[in-house]
């Protein structure tokens, strides 16, 4: 009899993959579920796991592993997708495939199962990251075998074999919760035109609802990592919860855009990411007076192309690793402190300071007297660069342009 490992959530969707593995594969079914910070569902998932015929139930707290291993190299290198996603649910899903490994290697198990479909970017992840950490596995993808449509079609097959339906308020779009984010996608949002439903978000108020006096936070960096909030030092977990909660507070991170998935099409996705958000504007803060020009620009052409390796679930690939390397090898210097401002949904940095790797010299760049630059210099320096500019000027007036 086949062995399954089935990333499993207890919803309605799993529930019925759990069946239908037992059903159409012959297979004994190993549920697993990763507590990324998703809330509720986790409590629940053993006994719901159990009761639809699962042979074992494993439930793995993995928000510290989240945290330090995915959320903050992604913060050390501003990964940022397209301009505004700041990957979310692209950084939970090699962490929750390498739990799922784990325990594949613990039991034994021949295959790994998901629930997501087969138009989406996590069937790509997933099985990217599955094939990166065991090149011989097997993967079952039931959306993308079986003949059922959707969530009538998934009701009728629960009902048809005794399956409790799992009872939850209905909801005109998808939704995926984690430690750093909450994303809303499909059913009314398929409209790019269409704004979010009144009442959707769950992480942050309303920007026009937030507190009318601003909050003002500080946060201190270690070699780009958060470390401490307004001189308290904290734990990752801790200190990204912290500051969901305070984001939350001002209606800080929400995100509406058009995105290109990976197989192809465009999709609309609106996230949430409070305290992400706030940590992505602080490192910001910090670096500006950290990093060398040369090395902070060369970094920045490369983050397009790490946050796209990420979205695309290349997190295990030779080149995402690679390309961690040297991020973290840049982040040595981004130690110091940002001084932020919240209110009604706006980040904005009032300060910044470091007591080892300042490169900002308050004596070189005054307005007032100083004997550290001599002005004169900017003379050559411009005649030097206007040079080829000088003589392309001549050579076209010479022809008559």
């Amino acid at each position: 009899m086949k062995r399954v490992v089935l990333a499993y959530s207890g919803g309605l969707d799993t529930s019925v993959i759990l069946a239908w593995l037992r059903e159409e594969h012959g297979a004994e079914v190993i549920t697993y579920t990763a507590d990324v910070g998703q809330g509720d569902e986790v409590a629940e998932a053993r006994e719901k796991a159990l009761a639809t015929g699962a042979v074992d139930a494993v439930v793995e707290d993995l928000r510290e592993e989240f945290v330090t291993d995915a959320v903050f190299p992604a913060l050390r290198a501003n990964a940022v997708y397209e301009g505004y996603y700041l990957l979310g649910t692209s950084l939970a899903r090699p962490i929750i495939t390498r739990g799922m490994m784990r325990t594949v290697a613990a039991t034994g198990a021949d295959a790994i199962a998901h629930g997501a479909t087969g138009k989406g970017n996590d069937q790509v992840r997933f099985e990217l990251a599955a094939y990166a950490l065991d090149p011989d596995i097997e993967v079952i993808a039931p959306w993308r075998e079986w003949k059922l449509k959707g969530r009538a079609d998934l009701v009728a097959y629960a009902e048809s074999r005794g399956i409790p339906v799992p009872v939850t308020p209905e909801k005109p779009y998808s939704m995926d919760a984690n430690l750093l984010h909450i994303s809303y996608e499909g059913g009314v949002l398929e409209d790019p035109w269409e704004g979010p439903p009144k009442g959707m978000f769950r992480m942050t108020v309303d920007p026009e609802d937030a507190p009318d006096e601003p909050e003002v936070i500080t946060i201190g960096f270690e070699r780009g990592n958060p470390v401490a909030v307004d001189g308290r030092e904290m734990g990752p977990v801790e200190l990204l919860t912290h500051l969901n909660e305070i984001g939350g507070r001002h209606g800080i991170g929400r995100v509406d855009i058009v995105e290109n998935r990976f197989v192809g099409m465009k999709s609309r996705g609106v996230y949430e990411t409070p305290g992400g958000t706030i940590l992505h504007h602080a490192h910001r803060a910090v670096e500006s007076i950290t990093l060398d020009r040369e090395v902070a620009h060369l970094r920045d052409e490369l983050i397009p192309r790490y946050a796209e390796m990420v979205y695309n679930g290349f997190w295990f690939a030779p080149e995402r690793e690679a390309l961690q390397a040297f991020m973290d090898e840049v982040q040595t210097r981004v130690n110091g402190e940002a001084r932020l401002k919240l209110y009604k949904g706006t980040v904005v940095v009032e300060g910044r300071r470091s007591a080892h790797h300042d490169l900002y010299d308050q004596a070189t760049v005054t307005f007032e007297e100083d004997d550290v630059y001599d002005q004169a210099d900017a003379a050559g320096f411009i005649r030097l660069n206007a040079l080829r500019l000088r003589r392309l000027a001549e050579e076209r007036l010479g022809a008559g342009e």
